[in-house]
């Protein structure tokens, strides 16, 4: 596989160690292994070959792979996410770890906490103390990945929008080069995204890193009347009566790396990242 090449691509990440499934982008694979989650829009992953956002081991099984033939790989530690590093595993008294947690019921050993901004994993906790691992939670991991690269997206128009709607969560993007120049029409839901403005910046760079004969960019915002695409039953901001079962102090950290990319999905936020990464966008 060419480097530089935009492919849709279904896998599913294991433990390499236990066989414990991980990560799917395959509904019925999720059904199979019970770890279905609700509400969810599973499909193919949009990625580009050796474009530097995978791990290593895994950048180099889908250069190496061909279009719609299952393929399996294992990962070694030093090619996924690194051994375990003894300077990032702190210990601290239970009673600092219960000051930086809003439920003491949500401390389990493997839940996530966050210490005075830094994001880990509860390993150890007896006797007093709590033992914090901030390394990567599959760092030290051996990983198997099983994947089938589904399709290679093929023309410019083709592409943009497949790395539109991958980078934004959203869909309904209208594009059109004429020439060189590119003209992209922004879908309704984006025009209430309060980070679209910065998110602008990084749509254009990652798309002429990936297509590089494009050269002007316009973003085109088409404002429909007032109440277009909203039920009447809706309830506006000004309306909203903050109460009890309102979840704005809701403790980020305590969901799960597939709730938190569904969260950065629906709000139009990268999807991408580490599990802190994700817990910052949200709360920013």
């Amino acid at each position: 596989m060419e480097e530089g090449t935009i492919i849709h691509v279904d896998y599913e990440l294991y433990n390499g160690e236990t066989g414990t499934i991980i990560e799917t982008t395959r509904e019925e694979v999720a059904k199979e292994h019970e770890v279905h989650q609700e509400g969810r829009t599973y499909s193919p992953m949009v990625c580009i070959v050796g474009g530097g956002m995978l791990i290593a081991g895994f950048e180099e099984a889908l250069a190496g792979a061909k279009v719609g033939k299952e393929t399996e790989c294992t990962i070694a530690p030093e090619d996924g996410y690194g051994e375990k590093d003894s300077e990032l595993i702190d210990t601290v008294s239970i009673d600092k770890l219960l000051q930086s947690v809003k439920d003491p019921k949500s401390l389990y050993i493997g839940a996530p906490v966050n210490i005075g901004g830094k994001q880990g994993t509860l390993s150890y906790l007896a006797a007093g103390r709590a033992r914090i691992d901030y390394n990567h939670p599959m760092a030290g991991k051996t990983l198997k990945y099983s994947f089938k690269i589904i399709a290679v997206v093929e023309g410019k128009e083709e592409k943009v929008t497949a790395l539109l709607e991958s980078n934004t969560g959203h869909t309904d993007f209208g594009v059109e080069f004429t020439g060189d120049d590119l003209a992209i029409t922004l879908p309704q839901t984006m025009l209430f995204d309060t980070n679209a403005a910065m998110l602008k910046f990084r749509l254009v760079t990652t798309i002429r890193d990936a297509i590089t004969d494009v050269s002007k960019v316009s973003f085109v915002e088409v404002h429909e009347p007032r109440g277009f695409g909203v039920e009447e039953t809706e309830e506006t901001e000004e309306e909203h009566v903050h109460d009890e079962n309102c979840n704005h102090d809701e403790d980020l950290s305590s969901l799960s790396v597939a709730q938190l990319k569904e969260r950065c999905k629906a709000a139009g936020l990268p999807v991408g990242g580490k599990k802190a990464d994700l817990v910052e966008r949200l709360s920013q």
